[in-house]
């Protein structure tokens, strides 16, 4: 039995810290806030998270607590004119073999945290501030803030996008500021007027602006995120912003979009920021797992499931003793940094589709809607159908079983 650490007590810690004990082995995690908790509000999971957590044990309870969402719809944000759908029901369920859901993600987050506190072999271990590591061939260990050291058999850096462990073994800087600012709110579904109360995740898209909306927390709840490329160049996070200043930004937007944002309250306000991929993460008994490896805009609604197809993915190549780990490790980069880096790329292309403007915007409407639901359905084929989440490597535990 090995001990294993995972720096960052995200959802893409947690979930490795589920995977690898599944293997025989102890996890010590160590979250640098003072408890383990998850901010920000509402998220996407496409079928490829869903079987992710099936394979973590925890796909059931999603399914029972997370709204099924029935469609994504395009809106033109400016004419309020409806481009096109992808229906995520009957031929999308069964060809993916999971519903597209959408949930709270403190929902998430505390579902994964009962699930590692109920398990002897995880050690959480909040208030512990990593900045950096050491190894010596035959562990790794952490360096804390405080001098404390923790050493394991491998570490496993899951700290986010200003990731410490990243910051020494890669080395590439802060993250790329997308000059783009997104806004969200939270408003309950009883203030929508019953003829926008749609169970889809739709975008209203605009010059240089776009505006998604889906429902959350069960139906109670809408989540309000529109965003705009503004220029900003400095990062910034979860900034208090007035909603004359959030409807004054979407003044392009037509009246059925305003009139959903002039429902929101309490908005708050992020620069978006990811980083280039990279090929290599993983320096010999130390990796990194979800956004500390590669950080993404959320515009493909994947960050979160690449962090939980990273961690059953590892966690699979874990099975085995602490001298191979570094091996694993390796295999794991290899066998992730291709389909991550994808949709890095993808998340980034985005706004290309959703920002035009004037002829450009007519000629995207007509491209869009011309697609077929099979068509739109092959198209994400790649991200949302997988269930194995990288090449197979012998020796490891068989994709799909749970153990």
């Amino acid at each position: 039995m090995a001990r294993v650490i995972v720096v960052g007590g995200g959802i893409g810690g947690l979930a490795a810290a589920l995977a690898i004990t599944r293997q025989g082995h102890r996890v010590v995690v160590l979250e640098r806030e003072a408890a383990f908790a998850e901010l920000g509000a509402g998220m996407q999971l496409a079928p490829n998270g869903i079987h992710a957590l099936d394979r973590l044990g925890l796909g059931d309870r999603v399914r029972e607590s997370a709204v099924h969402i029935d469609e994504l719809r395009f809106m033109d944000g400016v004419t309020g004119r409806h481009v096109v759908s992808m229906p995520l029901t009957g031929a999308y369920r069964r060809r993916f073999g999971n519903p597209y859901v959408v949930a709270h993600r403190g929902d998430l987050y505390r579902l994964l945290l009962r699930a590692c506190r109920a398990r002897a072999d995880i050690e959480l271990r909040p208030g512990c501030r990593a900045t950096g590591y050491r190894q010596d061939g035959r562990s790794a260990t952490a360096v804390l803030d405080t001098g404390e050291r923790v050493t394991g058999d491998a570490l496993i850096g899951a700290d986010g996008v200003h990731s410490a462990i990243r910051r020494q073994l890669v080395g590439d800087g802060p993250p790329r500021v997308a000059g783009i600012t997104v806004f969200r709110s939270v408003i309950p579904m009883a203030r929508v007027p019953e003829r926008l109360r749609w169970n889809r995740v739709t975008w209203w898209a605009g010059p240089g602006r776009h505006f998604v909306h889906y429902p959350i927390g069960g139906g109670a709840y809408l989540n309000l995120a529109p965003s705009i490329e503004n220029g900003v160049t400095e990062e910034f996070a979860d900034v208090p912003v007035s909603a004359e200043q959030v409807l004054d930004a979407f003044t392009p937007l037509g009246a059925a979009a305003r009139r959903l944002l002039a429902l929101g309250a309490d908005w708050r306000s992020w620069v978006l920021i990811d980083r280039d991929p990279v090929p290599g993460w993983t320096d010999g008994r130390v990796t990194l797992l979800g956004d500390a490896a590669h950080p993404m805009l959320h515009y493909a609604a994947q960050g979160a499931c690449q962090s939980l197809e990273d961690a059953v993915f590892l966690g699979d190549l874990l099975a085995c003793p602490p001298a191979e780990f570094g091996l694993r490790f390796r295999l794991y980069n290899v066998g992730r940094r291709e389909r991550t880096a994808r949709m890095q790329h993808i998340a980034r292309e985005s706004t290309k589709l959703w920002h035009p403007a004037g002829a450009a915007a007519v000629a995207r409407n007509a491209m869009l809607s011309a697609f077929s639901a099979t068509e739109l359905h092959d198209r994400v084929a790649w991200m949302h159908g997988a269930r194995d989440f990288g090449p197979a490597v012998e020796g490891t535990a068989p994709q799909g079983v749970a153990g």
